[in-house]
């Protein structure tokens, strides 16, 4: 696990109008210079949901995964 890092107020308002210009809103995102993505990190991540909804059927779930990866590419793209 790492540990974050504080930035000055100035680096922080410029990262945040360079991922505005890119319509990337969320407030919490994983850059990732060696592949030259970033990611943008939900407040859940789907593995969380599918845990604790302990109620689908590996079918539903499956479906349930492929929908987010769907709705993930459309906003990349």
């Amino acid at each position: 696990m790492s540990l974050p890092k504080k930035m000055d107020q100035q680096m922080a308002k410029e990262l945040r109008s360079i991922l505005t210009k890119m319509n990337i809103t969320h407030s919490k995102v994983k850059i990732n210079l060696d592949n030259d993505t970033i990611e943008v990190e939900d407040d859940y991540s789907i593995d969380d949901i599918l845990e604790s909804a302990g109620l689908l059927t590996p079918e539903q779930a499956k479906l349930l995964v492929d929908e987010v990866k769907k709705m993930r590419e459309e906003e990349w793209n």
